[in-house]
C-alpha cells in the first residue's frame, strides 16, 4: 500500500474513533485490574518495610529493603520491555499475576515454618531470602506497569493518551491511599502471617478477574532473532528520537532524590506517628496523587508536557526540602500531600512523549529501558543514604555540634539527620530541573514533540475492510502483524 493510502487510511481511523468507545472500555477494566494488583503488593512491600522497621528499629534496614527493590526493578525492567514487546499484553499481565502469587505464597510458608527470630535477624541469611521472595513478587508485578503503558497506545486515540495517563496517576494514587492505611492496621491487627494471608488472597481474585478481560490486539508475529537484537532494538529507538535519551537520564538523576524519599521517609515519619497513624497519614496524603493525576485526566500537559515535568519537578525539590525544616506533623503531612500531587503529572509527561515519538512494536522496550535507568539511580541513594544517615548524619545533628551549626535551620526536634538529608536532595532536585530547562537537549526534544506526527495505535495500522490496497500497513520499525486482530481472553 502507498504512503498516500496509509495516510488515508489513518485519516479515516482516526475520525471514525471516537473518544470514549470500546477501547476505553477495555483499558477502564485493565487498569482498575493493574490497580488492584499494586495496590496487593505495595501492601505487602508497606508492610514488611513497617514490620521489619518496628521490630528492629533500623534505619539500615528499611534502607536495604526499599533499595533492594529499586535495584530489582532496574534489574529486569529491560527484560520486562522485551516480554511486553514479544508477547499479548493480556498474556504478560497474566503471566505476571501468577507468578506474584506463587511467590507470596512461597514467603507465606517460610513465615509458617520458620521462626519469627530468624526472619527478623538481618545478620541471617532467612531475613534476605524471606524479603528477597517478597520483593521479587512485588518487582514482577511491575511488568504490568510496562504493559499497561502500551495499552494506552492501543485502546486510547492519540487526543487523549495524555488525559489516560494522568487517570493512570490517579488510579496510583488511590492503590496507594489504600496501601498505605492498610499496611499499617495489618501488621498492627493481624501481624506479618495475616498480612501475607490477605495478599495471596487478593492476587488469587485479581488473577481470576484478568483471565475474563478479552484485549483486542493484532497477533504478534515474532522476529527470528531474539536476545540482545531485541535489546538492541530498544536501544535504537530510545537513540531515533531526537534527546529522547535526555529525557530518560533527567529522570533517572530526579529519582536520585527520589530514593532518598524511599530510604528516609517511613523512618521519619514513625517518629512523628505510631504505625497505625502514620499509615493513615500517608492514606490521607496519598489523595494528593489521586488530585493530580485527576486534574492531568481532565486537562492534560499543555502544549509541552516536558516543560510542564520540568517545572513540576522543580516544586516537589522545594516541597521535599521544606517539608522537614521543623517536625510539625503537620508539616510533614502537608508537604508529602502537595509533593504527591506534583508527581502524577511528572510521570505522565514522560509516558505521553515516549507514546508519541515511538513506534508501538518498540514501547514496551523503550519503557523498559526507562524503568532499568530511572529505577537504578533509587537503590543507589538508598544504599548510600541509609548507612550514611544511620552511622554518621543522625549521630552528627544529635551531638551539641550539629545542632549549634544547623539548629537555626532545622530546630533542634527529632530526626533532625534525616531532616538535613532531605533539606540537601530538595536542592539538588531544584538544581537538576531548572538547569535541564536551559539545555539543547530540552529545546531538541521540545521541537521534535511539537512538531512530529502522532505514532498511531496498531489498529490504525490495519486496513478496514472497504480500503483496497492488499495486507496491513505497518510504521517503520514494527514487525508486521495480522491484517485481522485476534481477540485475548
Amino acid at each position: 500500500m502507498s504512503q498516500e493510502d496509509a495516510s488515508s487510511t489513518d485519516a479515516v481511523t482516526a475520525k471514525e474513533t471516537p473518544p470514549l468507545g470500546a477501547g476505553h472500555r477495555t483499558f477502564i477494566h485493565v487498569l482498575v485490574n493493574t490497580a488492584v494488583a499494586n495496590i496487593t503488593t505495595s501492601f505487602l512491600w508497606f508492610a514488611l518495610t513497617f514490620w521489619v522497621y518496628l521490630e528492629t528499629r533500623s534505619v539500615l534496614a528499611t534502607g536495604l529493603i526499599g533499595g533492594a527493590y529499586m535495584l530489582l526493578v532496574a534489574f529486569f525492567g529491560m527484560y520486562f520491555g522485551i516480554l511486553v514487546d514479544r508477547y499479548r499484553k493480556h498474556a504478560v499481565m497474566v503471566g505476571a499475576t501468577a507468578f506474584t502469587a506463587g511467590c507470596f505464597a512461597a514467603a507465606g510458608l517460610m513465615y509458617m515454618f520458620l521462626p519469627e527470630s530468624s526472619l527478623l535477624d538481618l545478620a541471617h541469611p532467612w531475613f534476605w531470602l524471606f524479603a528477597i521472595v517478597v520483593l521479587i513478587g512485588a518487582v514482577v508485578e511491575q511488568l504490568r506497569n510496562v504493559a499497561l503503558s502500551t495499552t494506552v497506545t492501543l485502546l486510547i486515540p492519540v487526543e487523549r493518551r495524555a488525559n489516560a495517563n494522568g487517570l493512570v496517576g490517579s488510579v496510583q494514587g488511590i492503590a496507594f491511599l489504600v496501601t498505605s492505611a492498610l499496611s499499617g492496621l495489618a501488621i498492627a491487627l493481624v501481624g506479618m502471617g495475616g498480612t501475607l494471608a490477605i495478599a495471596l488472597a487478593v492476587c488469587v481474585l485479581v488473577l481470576i478477574h484478568l483471565l475474563r478481560v478479552s484485549i483486542p490486539e493484532a497477533r504478534v508475529v515474532r522476529a527470528a532473532t531474539r536476545g540482545m537484537v531485541e535489546l538492541r532494538e530498544g536501544i535504537a529507538a530510545v537513540r531515533a528520537a531526537p534527546s529522547l535519551f535526555a529525557l530518560i537520564l533527567f529522570t533517572t538523576f530526579n529519582n536520585l532524590t527520589g530514593g532518598v524519599f524511599m530510604a528516609l521517609m517511613d523512618p521519619y515519619g514513625l517518629t512523628l506517628f505510631p504505625v497505625e497513624i502514620w499509615g493513615a497519614v500517608l492514606a490521607v496524603t496519598s489523595t494528593g496523587f489521586i488530585i493530580g493525576g485527576g486534574i492531568v485526566a481532565k486537562f492534560g500537559l499543555g502544549k509541552n508536557p516536558l516543560r510542564t515535568m520540568l517545572i513540576l519537578a522543580a516544586c516537589a525539590g522545594v516541597v521535599g526540602a521544606g517539608f522537614t525544616l521543623r517536625d510539625w506533623w503537620w508539616l510533614y503531612a502537608a508537604g508529602i500531600w502537595v509533593y504527591m500531587m506534583l508527581m502524577p503529572a511528572v510521570e505522565a509527561a514522560e509516558q505521553t512523549v515516549i507514546q508519541r515519538v515511538v513506534p508501538y512494536a518498540l514501547q514496551g522496550r523503550v519503557f523498559g529501558f526507562a524503568m532499568t535507568f530511572e529505577a537504578a539511580a533509587a537503590p543507589i541513594t538508598a544504599f548510600l543514604i541509609a548507612p550514611l544517615a544511620e552511622f554518621w548524619i543522625i549521630p552528627y545533628m544529635d551531638s551539641a555540634p550539629g545542632r549549634r551549626s544547623w539548629g537555626w535551620l532545622l530546630g533542634d526536634g527529632e530526626g533532625r539527620g534525616i531532616a538535613l538529608v532531605f533539606l540537601v536532595a530538595g536542592a539538588v532536585g531544584v538544581l537538576l530541573a531548572f538547569g535541564a530547562l536551559f539545555t539543547r537537549s530540552y529545546r531538541r526534544l521540545s521541537r521534535s514533540y511539537t512538531g512530529s506526527t502522532p505514532v498511531p495505535g496498531p489498529a490504525a495500522t490495519v486496513p478496514p475492510p472497504n480500503v483496497q490496497g492488499g495486507g496491513p500497513a505497518t510504521q517503520p520499525g514494527m514487525p508486521a502483524q495480522d491484517a485481522s486482530p485476534e481477540t485475548t481472553s
